[in-house]
């Protein structure tokens, strides 16, 4: 709708046909738009959402039902009304098979018009309403402040909230980007800790020293800078939760340290010689394999198996793309009210651009691409224009990749596969190991 009031878009080649019903569009207060074919109606469905289509069969050119399956295939939920001067059985049945919500007959009943239009509206509300009171059963379901419904989303959901009122220790896996931290928090808002503080620290922001002190504290006089005794992370988190992100970057000599701070439940200020007990739980996460980490030597087993005592794993956002619309909206909203804009939506071709992205960035990239989108747009509705060109060509250059490596040997192929994983990955071998099916030292071999 625009300002209130609903939008039709009328179809027709015949000019004066077209203005008629534009006029007493308008009288019914209906705000009527015009396209003279149909490729400017297809057009003009993929820049703006229109509440519905009255359309003719029989235009030069595309003809109504070509055009009604296009617009179809990008907004499945528009109605739209076909209008045909042939009153012929088959012509009908062709555009309701194609999607059609209903036929007219020309010279038209403008009674009949109106009566139909207002059904197929009431129709296209209740589909609304419905679709808005599934999708608000399903959020009471996770009421978690993670969005989505999807069944691998439910399912890790489910886990989630089934282990987070014990006091194991929980590994959190998956990609970069996925929403591993949020997934944290979900887990100590739901624990009986959940009164107490939850602390958070990226074992990968810092170097070794600085991250002993973060973690365990340091007494006055430990190091150059020390002028006074400070507390930790666990100690901070005493009666919480600590949530170490990133643990696969943590350096071995402070793996033997977290260890026995595990084992234990206490720690020792740098440069102290007394222990502190402590009452957390610990929550750490990785995007790294750690198995592959243990048996490279890079990670220590007995601390792998400390941490792994419950593991779950997010998906990626390729692997649950029914979410992407409902995240894409969500985004939507922050950045519209961040930056001050009245955006509407996104057109039907934006949409199924983010749907078909394989998103290796995850829900980060999904986040970046909507903020920089809404930064950008002028109009009401979100486009393929605002899109990141990756976002926006990457069926392109997907096929233009496939015609690349007609050509190519064997070795060749796997040459370029392997420097685009990386390229995808942003150099993360271990990430780009996992994803080609291979270990990270056949990788560095490759390399």
């Amino acid at each position: 709708m625009a300002d209130g009031k609903i939008t039709v878009l009328v179809v027709d080649d015949d000019k004066n046909h077209r203005n008629v019903l534009i006029k007493l569009l308008s009288e019914w207060r209906y705000e009527a738009t015009g396209a003279g074919d149909g490729e400017t109606a297809v057009e003009l469905c993929r820049e703006r959402a229109f509440d519905v289509l009255l359309m003719d069969v029989r235009m030069g050119g595309m003809s109504g039902i070509e055009a009604l399956k296009e617009i179809k295939a990008y907004n499945p939920a528009i109605p739209i009304l076909i209008m045909t001067a042939y009153s012929d059985v088959e012509t009908a049945v062709g555009a309701l098979k194609a999607g059609a919500y209903d036929y007219l007959i020309k010279p038209l009943d403008f009674d009949g018009l109106r009566l139909s239009l207002e059904r197929a509206l009431d129709h296209a509300s209740l589909r609304v309403e419905n679709k808005a009171l599934r999708n608000a059963l399903r959020a009471d379901f996770n009421s978690t402040g993670m969005i989505g419904n999807s069944v691998p989303m439910r399912k890790f959901l489910e886990i989630l909230l089934t282990i987070a009122p014990s006091e194991a220790t929980v590994l959190i896996a998956g990609e970069s980007g996925t929403g591993k931290e949020l997934a944290a928090k979900l887990l100590h808002a739901n624990s009986n800790r959940r009164t107490g503080p939850y602390v958070a620290i990226n074992c990968a922001a810092l170097s070794e020293t600085l991250l002993e002190s973060e973690l365990f504290g340091h007494e006055k006089g430990a190091f150059t800078g020390a002028e006074k005794q400070r507390d930790g992370r666990f100690i901070a988190a005493n009666k919480g939760s600590i949530f170490l992100d990133e643990i696969g970057e943590m350096p071995l000599p402070m793996q033997v340290k977290l260890l026995r701070a595990i084992q234990e439940r206490e720690i020792q200020r740098v440069g102290g010689d007394r222990t502190v007990k402590v009452n957390v739980r610990i929550l750490a996460a990785t995007n790294r394999d750690l198995k592959q980490e243990v048996a490279a030597g890079r990670f220590r087993q007995d601390l792998y198996y400390r941490l792994n005592v419950v593991s779950v794993t997010l998906p990626a956002l390729r692997e649950r793309r029914e979410d992407i619309p409902l995240l894409a909206a969500h985004f939507l909203r922050v950045f519209a009210a961040k930056n001050n804009k009245q955006v509407k939506g996104y057109t039907p071709g934006a949409m199924d651009k983010l749907i078909k992205y394989s998103w290796p960035g995850n829900v980060r990239e999904l986040e970046n691409a909507v903020e920089r989108a809404v930064v950008l747009l002028v109009g009401e509705y979100i486009s393929e224009r605002e899109l990141p060109p990756g976002i926006a060509d990457e069926e392109t250059s997907a096929f233009a990749r496939q015609n690349e490596f007609s050509n190519m040997t064997l070795e060749e192929i796997e040459r370029v596969i392997v420097l685009n994983t990386l390229e995808d990955t942003g150099g993360n071998k271990s990430e780009a190991a996992r994803r080609l099916g291979i270990t990270r030292k056949t990788l560095a071999a490759k390399i």
